[in-house]
């Protein structure tokens, strides 16, 4: 019922930059850790960097060095800072809050495309 809503997902060149945004009005995202996952077509859906509560980040080796995940709690949204795009970072990506172990939301996705 509560779903997170995905901005910024867009057709881009190779080297090129996006920043995907993520937002909601239903639940305090501070009190969540945040995620962003990516499905590239044929493929699992993958984690591609979280931020916890407490600010601490991880990231997937294949965007390490590349993609930065960051929060505004005041603003109630996070946001993946993608850059030097790659044609293998195409995917739908997913935003994600957990709350704990059994409770956690998804967002409807977003489109990036990396072509030329």
């Amino acid at each position: 019922q509560v779903q997170l809503v995905e901005s910024g997902g867009a057709l881009v060149q190779p080297g090129g930059s996006l920043r995907l945004s993520c937002a909601n009005s239903e639940i305090t995202f501070s009190l969540y850790d945040m995620g962003w996952y990516r499905q590239a077509p044929g493929k699992q859906r993958e984690l591609v960097a979280l931020i916890t509560k407490d600010m601490n980040t991880n990231y997937a080796d294949a965007v390490k060095g590349r993609f930065t995940i960051s929060r505004d709690n005041a603003k109630n949204t996070v946001y993946l800072q993608m850059d030097s795009l790659k044609f293998e970072d195409t995917a739908v990506y997913f935003c994600y809050a957990r709350f704990n172990t059994v409770l956690a939301y998804w967002g409807q996705g977003t489109q990036v495309t990396v072509s030329s």
